[in-house]
């Protein structure tokens, strides 16, 4: 079997582990709490923000961008053709949003993926998605609304830093799952009744 594709395979399994680790419900079980039954009951960064306060849910989101970086850049290093590098990129959301570890009821998949799209854009077009998505965060103050709506340039963002087809299938792939992943939180939204994100918010545990 040729090499690339013995760590084409490596890597796609690698990633998927190490996406699965759920940096949210381990950091909250280590702080004597079940993230997954305070607030939304994600176990991503915005949640524990909600829960414990900005230091631990930066600290989630750190770890969790982490997860999507690492596979992508070492696809990067160890792959020669595009579509088995954003195989690679994808797989970390896949573990993040399906985690092994806790029942495949993982998180949302968006620190994930923007670990991965740091590496597969560039600096200077993913500084620049960044801050369009935090200029979006700070207009509507709504994290879920955010993330569905910066999803949705994906496949536009992919296709424009690379005009290759394995990346704009990967940009859809990455916005169908963040959307899927979204779906109470769109029931929400369209209810009127979805949570703005404050970096002050704290529930009481007892």
């Amino acid at each position: 079997m040729p090499s690339h594709i013995v760590n084409l395979i490596l890597l796609i399994i690698f990633g998927y582990l190490l996406g699965s680790v759920p940096s949210g419900f381990l950091i909250s079980k280590a702080k004597g709490v079940d993230i997954r039954k305070v607030g939304s009951g994600n176990i991503g960064g915005t949640n524990v923000v909600r829960a414990f306060g900005l230091k631990w849910g930066l600290l989630v989101a750190v770890l969790d961008v982490l997860k999507g970086v690492i596979p992508a850049y070492l696809a990067t290093r160890f792959l020669f053709f595009n579509w088995q590098i954003a195989s690679v990129a994808l797989t970390p959301v896949l573990g993040h949003i399906f985690p092994f570890w806790i029942r495949f009821k993982g998180g949302k998949g968006v620190a994930t993926t923007v670990g991965a799209l740091f590496i597969l854009l560039g600096w200077k077009l993913f500084l620049i998605w960044a801050f369009i998505f935090i200029l979006v965060l700070l207009i509507f103050q709504i994290m879920s609304f955010t993330s569905l709506l910066m999803s949705s340039l994906f496949p536009l963002v992919f296709w424009l830093s690379s005009f290759s087809f394995a990346y704009f299938t990967l940009g859809w792939a990455l916005f169908i799952l963040i959307w899927w992943a979204h779906r109470e939180n769109l029931k929400r939204i369209k209810e009127g009744i979805e949570p703005k994100f404050k970096l002050k918010n704290r529930y009481e545990f007892h």
